[in-house]
């Protein structure tokens, strides 16, 4: 059965958001976790991820950098950012890597979830996709 789950990588150098992230998204989703921005990049491009959800702040590059390569690699999936710096990122940057959505740190998960549901049933429903 979890042949069919939708697989989602998630990437943020705090353990406890990782964890929280992947009890909570666990129950619907495949879970794929790292702390490391470059072992990230990696990981999403082999392990062909439906969604990169990633703190923008981390030791070595930030998160935006991280979509950036993706989406320079052919990474054609989705991806979401949350941070506790919502200076760091500006609108256009959004646009400019696909970003879906954006979260500001603290938020709240019922939210995430469902953020992630409706992505992922706009994306199948009939006359979705590229």
């Amino acid at each position: 059965m979890s042949k069919g789950l939708k697989k989602i990588l998630i990437v943020d150098d705090d353990d406890s958001i990782r964890k929280t992230f992947a009890l909570v998204l666990g129950k619907k989703y495949r879970i794929l976790a790292e702390k490391d921005p470059a072992q990230a990049l990696d990981k999403a491009q082999t392990a062909r991820v439906d969604l990169v959800i990633t703190d923008v702040k981390m030791p070595g590059f930030n998160g935006l950098e991280l979509i950036k390569k993706l989406r320079e690699g052919g990474y054609q999936g989705d991806a979401m950012l949350i941070s506790a710096h919502p200076e760091m990122v500006r609108l256009e940057d959004l646009g400019r890597y696909q970003i879906s959505h954006y979260f500001v740190k603290p938020l709240d998960l019922k939210v995430l979830d469902l953020s992630i549901e409706r992505l992922f049933q706009m994306k199948e429903a009939p006359g979705a996709g590229a």
